[in-house]
C-alpha cells in the first residue's frame, strides 16, 4: 500500500519540526495511541489500539527516525505486532517547506500489513489506513494551533 499527501499547516517550519519529534505531541495525534516512548534521539517505543473492519488488536512496536535533515526532512519507519490479528510495517519519507509563515508538510508512504488484517482485502485496509492519516493531520494541526495560541 502506498500513500501520499500534503499539508499545510499555518505554523513556522522550526515549530512543525520540533512537534514531528516531540514524542508528547505524536502521541495525542496517532489514533489509538496508548503509550509512546522515547528511548533514544531516533528511536521510540509505541503501543497503539486500533480496530480495521472487525478486526480489533493492540500493536506493539518500534518506531525508527532516520535520514534527519533537520528542519527539513526524515525518514520515519516502524514496525507493529499484533499478535493474531497480524502485523503492520512501513515507513514515510516526509519533507517539510517553508512558505510564507506556514509549513508544507508533505509524505510518501509505504506500509505493509499481515495476518488477519490483509485477509480482510485491501480496499478496507486502505481506506482505513489513509482515514487514519487524515486523522493524524487533522489532530496534529490542531495540537500545533493549540501550542501556537498557549
Amino acid at each position: 500500500m502506498d500513500m501520499t499527501g500534503e499539508e499545510r499547516i499555518a505554523a513556522p517550519r522550526d515549530v512543525v519540526w520540533a512537534a514531528l519529534n516531540d514524542p508528547d505531541i505524536l502521541k495525542q495525534c496517532i489514533p489509538g495511541c496508548q503509550s509512546l516512548e522515547k528511548i533514544s534521539p531516533t528511536e521510540l517505543t509505541a503501543t497503539v489500539k486500533l480496530k480495521i473492519g472487525p478486526v480489533s488488536a493492540s500493536f506493539n512496536g518500534e518506531v525508527t527516525l532516520s535520514n534527519i535533515n533537520a528542519p527539513e526532512s526524515y525518514t520515519i519507519s516502524g514496525e507493529g505486532k499484533g499478535g493474531i490479528a497480524g502485523f503492520a510495517k512501513g515507513g514515510a519519507d516526509v519533507t517539510l517547506e517553508e512558505e510564507g509563515g506556514e509549513t508544507i508538510l508533505r509524505y510518501e508512504a509505504k506500509a505493509q500489513v499481515g495476518g488477519k488484517i490483509a485477509q480482510l482485502g485491501s480496499r478496507l485496509v486502505d481506506s482505513s489506513a489513509k482515514k487514519l492519516a487524515q486523522q493524524f493531520f487533522a489532530d496534529f494541526t490542531s495540537a500545533l494551533n493549540g501550542q501556537a495560541s498557549a
